[in-house]
């Protein structure tokens, strides 16, 4: 007989009652295609929704035991939640989808392809999208921003669609890591990866959580967990102004002391200059002070997650 292999589906939820039910079908109907050569477990995690999610998910353990749900003690943020799902997934490689089906898991037959062509990482690289102009705009923006900056080589337009293989897994437990940015963290472990480029779909149902506020904390730690480039920046722009500070100064004492000069006062430009040194101060502390602070959290050894319940995690 041939021994099937075990896709673990990683879906982060949050608040997704209308969502819940018809993923859960439309996973069902995309396995029973590919029942030949795998098996397959559902690996919810629950960011402690406030709606009927939670009793859904229960109602659908009860009676398939394929459904792992993991529900949290609170809600522990998006990265978080899928990097839990990760580590507690028995797959020999897992597929993390969203539970609105905006990422079409159609796709998934191809990413197993080229998995078992050898590829550790296959990801989905975003053609298109049905959002507004100014939030494409902006994500175009910051994927090749991060790119940039990054010490590592980070794909653009890809997200969080992804196949990762078990090897991947195993080090991703190894990982200690108090605000994980696991689109970096798995593109720096290197491994044959390979992008496969989609059209994202519109949310049919519900509302989408993730706020600008959240976009934004994303992108942040995107950058300061695989860049030094702001500190880098606080540096030179330190030593640009000293050095022209010191030619200023030489330019000033010259024509005082060789040519007699007598200088205006100047008001307004020394008014400019205090406030220009303490607003570049401001910045670059704040700059630090983001380094400094996940420094703190991260010798705090705080918990990545707290599960408060589990349903047919054995």
């Amino acid at each position: 007989m041939i021994q099937k292999k075990l896709i673990s589906f990683v879906v982060p939820v949050f608040n997704e009652e209308e969502n819940i039910i018809p993923m859960y079908h439309a996973l069902i109907e995309l396995m029973e295609s590919l029942s030949s050569k795998y098996d397959y477990e559902i690996v919810i995690t629950d960011n402690h929704s406030t709606d009927r999610t939670f009793e859904i998910l229960k109602e659908i353990a009860l009676v398939d035991n394929r459904v792992k749900v993991l529900r949290f003690s609170r809600n522990f943020g998006y990265q978080r939640s899928i990097y839990t799902g990760y580590i507690n997934s028995n797959g020999d490689m897992a597929i993390q989808i969203d539970c609105d089906l905006q990422d079409p898991i159609d796709l998934v037959p191809e990413f197993l392809k080229e998995w078992e062509s050898g590829y550790k990482v296959v990801y989905g690289v975003r053609v298109s999208r049905k959002e507004g102009w100014w939030i494409n705009s902006v994500r175009k923006i910051f994927y090749r921003m991060i790119d940039s900056l990054s010490e590592d080589h980070l794909p653009r337009d890809a997200g969080d669609f992804r196949l990762i293989d078990r090897q991947i897994i195993e080090q991703l437990k190894q990982m200690n890591d108090a605000a994980p940015y696991l689109r970096g963290s798995i593109a720096s472990m290197g491994f044959n990866q390979k992008g496969i480029p989609y059209n994202r779909h519109e949310r049919t149902r519900g509302e989408s959580k993730f706020s600008y506020k959240d976009l934004f904390r994303l992108a942040f730690d995107g950058i300061l967990n695989h860049s030094t480039a702001p500190l880098r920046l606080a540096s030179y722009t330190g030593l640009t102004i000293s050095v022209i500070t010191f030619v200023g100064l030489f330019v000033y004492l010259i024509g005082k002391l060789l040519f007699g000069a007598n200088w205006p006062a100047g008001f307004a430009t020394t008014t400019i200059l205090i406030l220009l040194s303490l607003s570049l101060n401001a910045l670059f502390l704040g700059i630090i002070g983001e380094y400094l602070g996940r420094i703190y959290h991260q010798v705090k050894k705080k918990p990545i997650t707290i599960i408060e319940s589990e349903l047919n995690n054995t």
